[in-house]
């Protein structure tokens, strides 16, 4: 197939059917994302939209392109060669697309409208929300739109003007700035204690039920195998969740032992840290967003203000060097811990 991208072709040189314009880049989108999920399915489930709609979407754009872009078999959809050279010209239209957005956004009023954050699912619930009342004080006519979730969101893509992660972004173009470090140790509630006992070494660690959080950027999988090697998760997991709420009140309510950061003990008074060979890990926390984005005011307030909510001199937690819940008290000086969360997961102010 040939593509004609230069202005005053001869009609002649046209297939009968072909467009000088698409009628709708929803459907070169769609089919983006068939590329990159590689099915209709997994495309529609990151579209948001039924698979159907997805179909007729790619349906569509090849009537426009006037060529069959993909194979579908038992192996599952493969791109043909009239689609491969679609992708590099398509790919080129999203990138000037996100271009367009940002310059409207930077001749939007300088310190309102809205901006996008992508957190994990356990920061962005425990930590970043109680305290973005703080920064939409200062700025009341900036909305945040806070997407907490464990998947990564792609900046350059325009899916979240901010990202905030627990693996480091890959994408060259994109701006990273490292913020913190998030230890993890094991925890316990004294409700369970009560129960079956306080394990204090590794071999009664084992003999223990153990609750997990498996989701993208926890390195479950990789965490189990070397601290449980020889073991099988459902020889020692009671309770595999894919979100850190359900995962802290899990461990909160006695359900088992499990890993939290270290700052926990300030989320309930139920969990309590276990001392066990040293055995907590960390992650190193990431800031990814588009170099262009930050021109933008009100994205390069939020930018800053979420630099100072992870700075390791005053919230010692996030620092590099591992810091056992019992010393925290000795590194931080600031309001007392517990009132950034009380009232937010059911801790008494009084």
């Amino acid at each position: 197939m040939r593509l004609v991208v230069k202005h005053g072709v001869l009609p002649a040189e046209h297939p009968p059917d072909s467009r000088s314009t698409l009628a709708d880049w929803n459907n070169a989108r769609a089919f983006l994302e068939v590329v990159r999920c590689g099915s209709f399915r997994s495309a529609a489930e990151r579209l948001n939209q039924s698979f159907s709609v997805v179909r007729r979407r790619i349906d569509e754009f090849e009537r426009e392109i006037g060529a069959v872009l993909f194979t579908r078999d038992v192996y599952g959809t493969r791109l043909t060669d009239e689609g491969a050279q679609v992708v590099e010209a398509v790919e080129r239209m999203e990138a000037a697309t996100f271009d367009v957005v940002r310059s409207r956004s930077r001749v939007a009023p300088a310190i309102a409208g809205e901006v996008r954050v992508a957190i994990t699912e356990g920061l962005g619930t425990f930590w970043l929300a109680p305290r973005l009342v703080e920064f939409q004080r200062s700025f009341p006519n900036i909305f945040v739109d806070l997407h907490c979730a464990m998947q990564s969101a792609d900046v350059l893509r325009h899916e979240a003007d901010v990202a905030i992660q627990l693996t480091r972004p890959a994408a060259l173009d994109a701006k990273v700035v490292k913020l913190g470090r998030l230890h993890v140790m094991w925890y316990g509630s004294q409700k369970y204690f009560d129960l079956y006992g306080r394990p204090t070494t590794y071999e009664e660690l084992i003999k223990h039920r153990i609750v997990m959080q498996f989701a993208d950027q926890t390195a479950a999988p990789e965490l189990f195998n070397a601290w449980f090697p020889g073991l099988k998760q459902q020889d020692l997991l009671v309770m595999r969740t894919n979100v850190s709420s359900a995962n802290f009140w899990a461990i909160a309510k006695g359900a088992g032992i499990g890993l939290l950061p270290t700052y926990a003990a300030a989320l309930g008074t139920d969990v309590i840290p276990l001392d066990i060979n040293e055995m907590h890990r960390p992650f190193d926390i990431w800031l990814t967003y588009h170099p262009d984005v930050s021109k933008i005011p009100r994205v390069r307030k939020l930018i800053d203000w979420v630099v100072k909510a992870f700075d390791g001199r005053e919230f010692p937690w996030f620092r590099d060097e591992f810091i056992h819940p019992d010393e925290l008290a000795k590194h931080y000086h600031g309001e007392a811990l517990v009132n950034r969360f009380a009232g937010f997961v059911g801790i008494d102010e009084n």
